[in-house]
């Protein structure tokens, strides 16, 4: 049987420790918790996250995700030597992040400086059924003698975001002399956060407690016998002024760990397991492959995406890193859109819709950043949070750097938000959205494009915007925004009609803009500009450094400067329209530009290589999208040390699903029907995947031969597998 992977570390490597910390991260699109060890090494980047929960220190800062107070943190003492591998030999190791029921493990033997060894099992879950909770416990057997043990643990208030501290503590006290209880309260958006946590020990040990330098902590002290495991269980409970609940959260995370703390931690993990195990039963993606990277890589995608979603809450999305580290500070980009929210719009169709009211929450924020600006309609910013501002900072080394301003023009955001929507309706045909903040999304978006145009010569041009690719400076007539632009105006233009929406002058402008908006063409060679000035630029063979392991190593022979004057892109741009179009250009046209693009693609962006695979999949070049699909995977699961130290590359996780789905089944659609014209790669002989079409629930089976279409529930659905039609109302199998 196919089952569910683990992800495992079969030895401690101190150079990897925070690369395995995002990797093995627990979490449930609430609450993130990275997966450090309970005991400390220099350099370890301890984080848990809560959605939601951002501040910025100054108004010149960047608004950031907030790192909260540690739970998981345990200084463990046994015959007066504190447990680590720097005190000790590690005889044997094995850490294991099991994606079917969302618990991570690690198993030691340890042997201290006398030569007695102990076996060290520590065990902890972030709950799916209970969206507040975290538990964790160690057990502990000596192996060659008696020994006494002291475990010190509790809540950690010295944890920061990099340096900066971005809460300060209200209240840290014992209750009923069992549960430690700490409050909190951001420093500028006023946030609180309350924690409780209480350890479970064995009735022989004896506890104490104490506080000490922002910490409250447990000291639990035995006699351990040999062979005779101790045990340790600690239940913690976090809740934020977030929450929708009526009571404070001050108390409701101590109800919820005296709620929890007669069933202890088996119980608890047993109850969440039942939720994860019914996740993958929903939405797994089975690939029977000669390679079982490929699987792995899926079910790693896939665990990310479902603990870093905020299903739960529609006024939080998606960042960059998830909850899993602070590298893009938290930040949402038009990634959640393109590469995301398709995973739930197929899968489970509620979580996307839930994922495009956050941006309708924020519409009024984005129609102030528009005025701002000197525009008409919605400008959505380019990095967002919980206020729907824009808030990025020049002074952030990262991608938000990238501000969202006149001043550096992303704003292809604004349409991608758009497609996005519509996706959804024709997907879901959901009629009540569309109607209220559907169409509300698509008409000030145009309007947003309609303002953004200059009239030269009787043509609308849009100057002086920044694509998808970020090698390229602020450019005239980027064909990516562009054709999106004009789709969101040509949509927006569909619905007022559909849902007679009565704006004569929105009519009257969006029909101009249809007409006159200029859209670059395939030249002679049946090349698209990805801008005004992009083939005019010199080239540059890229082969020496597409072969080197480090995507940045033509950043160290030339400047970025340099680069953006020369025909090197970062990511996918042209590539990406074809992508999310493809029937707009003749098949002779995509190879041509696919071809051209990616010579000249450097792929230093998480996003580029799971879109190439799409394309090349699409052209019939199985063996180059391959390639490009397992390169893709390895963003965070290769051997680059450095890859994920920070949070793992949340979006490339969608775009690997993208890739399965869009690429290698080549499933397509338009309002009418679902298009499926399969492109296996070679080592593949069967693919097994769920998908939702306008509320019928399909199982679709792809093999070498065959294909065969379940559906589940819900309506007849109109199907065409390669080429011919079929009215699906039970199953269909078919020959390829």
């Amino acid at each position: 049987m196919n089952t569910v992977n683990e992800l495992t570390e079969k030895q401690l490597d101190l150079k990897l420790i925070n690369k395995y910390a995002s990797l093995m991260a627990l979490g449930n699109g609430y609450l993130g918790i990275r997966s450090c060890h309970e005991e400390d090494y220099d350099g370890q980047k301890r984080g848990m996250y809560v959605a939601g929960i951002y501040n910025r220190l100054s108004p010149n800062e960047a608004t950031e995700i907030v790192n909260l107070p540690d739970l998981i943190g345990m200084e463990i003492e046994i015959n007066g030597d504190i447990f680590s591998s720097h005190t000790g030999q590690f005889l044997s190791y094995d850490r294991t992040l099991n994606m079917l029921t969302g618990e991570l493990a690690r198993e030691v033997v340890w042997q201290n400086k006398d030569g007695n060894r102990f076996k060290l099992l520590f065990q902890r879950f972030v709950s799916k059924d209970d969206i507040h909770l975290f538990a964790s416990k160690v057990t502990v057997t000596s192996l060659d003698c008696n020994a006494m043990i002291k475990i010190k643990t509790g809540i950690n208030g010295q944890c920061h975001d990099n340096g900066k501290q971005h809460y300060q503590e209200e209240k840290l006290r014992l209750l009923d002399n069992k549960i430690m209880h700490g409050v909190y309260q951001t420093t500028e958006s006023k946030h609180t956060i309350a924690i409780a946590t209480s350890c479970i020990a064995p009735s022989k040990s004896e506890t104490t407690y104490f506080a000490l330098n922002n910490q409250l902590l447990a000291s639990v002290t035995q006699e351990i016998i040999v062979d005779q495991p101790f045990k340790l269980d600690k239940i913690s409970a976090v809740y934020t002024s977030n929450d929708m609940i009526r009571e404070d959260p001050a108390s409701a995370c101590v109800s919820t760990v005296q709620k929890f703390l007669s069933e202890g931690y088996d119980n608890l993990r047993d109850s969440s397991t039942i939720k994860w195990q019914d996740f993958w039963k929903q939405k797994r993606v089975i690939i029977s492959s000669k390679d079982e990277s490929d699987q792995l890589a899926l079910d790693f995608s896939l665990y990310h995406i479902e603990s870093m979603t905020p299903s739960h809450d529609e006024r939080f999305s998606i960042g960059a890193n998830g909850l899993t580290g602070e590298e893009e500070k938290g930040h949402i980009y038009w990634d959640t859109e393109i590469f995301i929210e398709p995973f739930y719009l197929f899968t489970e169709t509620d979580v996307a819709k839930k994922l495009l009211k956050y941006r309708h929450l924020h519409i009024k924020e984005a129609k102030e950043i528009a005025s701002e600006n000197g525009y008409g309609g919605a400008l959505f910013p380019w990095a967002s949070a919980f206020t729907g501002k824009e808030e990025s900072s020049e002074n952030v080394n990262s991608r938000v750097n990238k501000k969202q301003s006149s001043a550096d023009p992303r704003h292809h955001v604004v349409a991608d938000i758009a497609f996005s929507v519509v996706q959804y309706y024709e997907n879901t045909l959901d009629e009540s959205f569309m109607m209220k903040e559907g169409l509300e999304l698509l008409k000030e978006t145009a309007r947003f494009w309609i303002s953004r145009t200059i009239d030269e010569n009787n043509v609308l041009m849009i100057k002086n915007v920044v694509g998808l690719d970020e090698y390229t400076d602020k450019v005239d007539n980027n064909a990516y925004t562009n054709y999106l632009a004009l789709y969101n105006v040509e949509q927006a233009l569909n619905y007022m009609e559909k849902y007679k929406d009565v704006d004569a002058e929105l009519a009257q402008n969006a029909n101009d803009f249809i007409q006159r908006l200029y859209l670059p063409q395939p030249n002679d060679e049946n090349i698209i500009p990805q801008d005004d000035t992009f083939l005019n630029k010199p080239e540059l063979d890229l082969t020496e450094y597409k072969q080197q392991l480090d995507n940045k190593a033509i950043l160290q022979d030339y400047s970025i400067e340099e680069i953006k004057k020369m025909q090197i892109l970062k990511q996918a741009d042209i590539l990406m329209l074809m992508y999310l179009f493809p029937d707009l250009f003749s098949c002779e046209v995509v190879k041509a530009n696919l071809e051209y693009y990616e010579e000249r693609t450097i792929h230093d962006s998480s996003l580029s290589k799971s879109i190439h695979a799409i394309v090349f999949a699409r052209c019939d070049d199985q063996e180059n999208a391959y390639q490009f699909f397992q390169e893709a995977c390895l963003i965070d699961l290769g051997l680059d040390p450095h890859s994920s130290i920070e949070g793992i590359h949340a979006s490339s996780l969608g775009a690997n699903w993208l890739a399965v789905i869009f690429g290698f089944a080549n499933i397509s659609m338009n309002i009418n029907r679902l298009m499926i014209n399969p492109k296996l790669p070679e080592k593949w002989n069967k693919l097994i995947f769920p998908f939702l079409w306008q509320g019928a629930k399909l199982e679709i089976t792809i093999s070498k031969r065959s294909i065969t279409v379940t559906k589940q529930s819900g309506p007849p659905v109109s199907l065409e597998i390669n080429g011919e039609v079929f009215d699906l109302t039970d199953k269909i199998k078919t020959s390829l």
